[in-house]
């Protein structure tokens, strides 16, 4: 699953002066209209290899809810954190995602020398960082990551489904299907959806 450049880049950190641990970073819930967004910060152990790790998108709902049981059972270390919809709303969906990538990182057991984060930008963590493109598909550490935080997510939707199943949220976990939109035009938004985001914040006003 490794790109040979990271591996390498990895492994020179790691068995250069400086020897360490590496985090893998990602998140899930980005873009849907509802809920809070969701970051995992993942340091695995090599002595327990997982076999399957892959971009969470690009696997099955089971697959996904095993690897989930299986990283959390064999990784030194994981961490689960998200910020909510009123902090979304207040500080925007990106500095968001940055807020709960750091809470991931800074809830995990042991502290990482390296940490590697899916996609363009990094957080604000008082270690280094390093972002990397499809860094889920390329990345073994960010793959578990992606699940960690894509099977979390998605069960909190199904769990807020029940609490208000005229929206659908088990279905489309909170993304703008047309499910969704049409749910939104009959019921109004209730208390999780993001009011920042445009096709709510145009049903308010």
């Amino acid at each position: 699953m490794r790109s040979s450049k990271y591996f390498k880049a990895e492994q020179a950190f790691l068995f250069g002066s400086s020897p360490g641990l590496v985090a893998g970073v990602d998140e899930a819930g980005r873009g849907p209209l509802a809920g809070p967004v969701v970051a995992a910060a993942v340091i695995l152990d090599d002595l327990k290899p997982i076999k399957g790790l892959a971009d969470s998108k690009k696997l099955t709902a089971i697959r996904r809810a095993r690897l989930f049981d299986e990283i959390r059972a064999k990784a030194l270390c994981c961490s689960i954190a998200q910020a909510s919809v009123e902090e979304i709303d207040h500080l925007n969906i990106l500095q968001a995602t940055m807020l709960a990538m750091r809470r991931a990182v800074e809830g995990l057991r042991l502290k990482p020398k390296l940490v590697l984060v899916d996609g363009n930008r990094v957080p604000l963590l008082d270690v280094p960082a390093q972002a990397i493109v499809k860094g889920d598909a390329l990345v073994s550490s960010i793959s578990a990551a992606s699940i960690l935080a894509k099977v979390y997510r998605d069960r909190w939707c199904v769990e807020f489904d029940q609490q208000y199943p005229q929206y659908g949220f088990a279905a489309h976990k909170g993304y703008g299907t047309a499910q969704h939109l049409a749910a939104l035009r009959a019921h109004g938004a209730c208390p999780e959806h993001r009011t920042s985001f445009g096709p709510v914040k145009e049903l308010l006003r």
